[in-house]
């Protein structure tokens, strides 16, 4: 009994080696305890036939509840910022911007998932055994989500985790294409509130 007390602790223990923790225990104690933080990221997106990639980079930035920051540097710029109430797309090369109210932009969608909504109300959850080639290191622990709504734009998503800390999600769309996004440099410090306010470009045009 005070063996399987210290191994409980151990997996709560956000910043501890959790080698031992399965991947859903180390995604849940991440999205109930991280509550924001900062990161660069690589997305690598693959066709469904494998033969063609597009690599893009940027940083990423959230706090929870709801608020969110995608700026994508290379190739080319382009900016998604959640306020909390809408989430705003924004293209500089087109000077457009899109914006949707932020319960209809999320739902059951990767980014709402890692934003702390309802995760076993609008996922199916379990963990999953290492693959042979986890590329970004090893030792990570792997969820697989699948949306319990089946009107969404993915299929499935693995999210992979090392100590607690998010390293790897791959997305696969409702196209056959993959999306693997790879963090670094994750900084859980204190995030500036004004990263996620968005003031639309002057001159810029704006949907609804």
């Amino acid at each position: 009994m005070q063996m399987k007390h210290l191994l409980l602790i151990s997996c709560l223990a956000l910043f501890l080696p959790l080698g031992h923790c399965d991947g859903l225990s180390q995604l849940k104690q991440f999205v109930s305890t991280t509550k924001q933080a900062q990161a660069q990221f690589t997305q690598t997106v693959t066709s469904p036939d494998g033969k063609k990639m597009r690599k893009s980079t940027g940083s990423v930035a959230f706090s929870r509840p709801g608020k969110f920051r995608f700026d994508y540097k290379s190739p080319s710029p382009q900016l998604i910022v959640g306020d909390g109430h809408e989430v705003w797309l924004y293209d500089p090369d087109l000077q457009q911007v899109t914006v949707q109210a932020m319960d209809k932009a999320m739902g059951a969608t990767p980014a709402a998932l890692l934003m702390g909504q309802s995760l076993d109300r609008d996922f199916d959850l379990k963990s999953l055994p290492a693959p042979a080639d986890q590329g970004n290191g090893t030792n990570l622990e792997w969820v697989q989500a699948l949306p319990k709504i089946k009107e969404t734009s993915f299929q499935s998503l693995k999210v992979g985790l090392r100590a607690g800390q998010l390293v790897v999600v791959e997305v696969l769309d409702g196209f056959g294409q993959r999306s693997r996004f790879e963090f670094t440099a994750f900084n859980t410090a204190q995030v500036p509130a004004e990263l996620f306010v968005f003031k639309p470009p002057a001159g810029a045009d704006i949907f609804r």
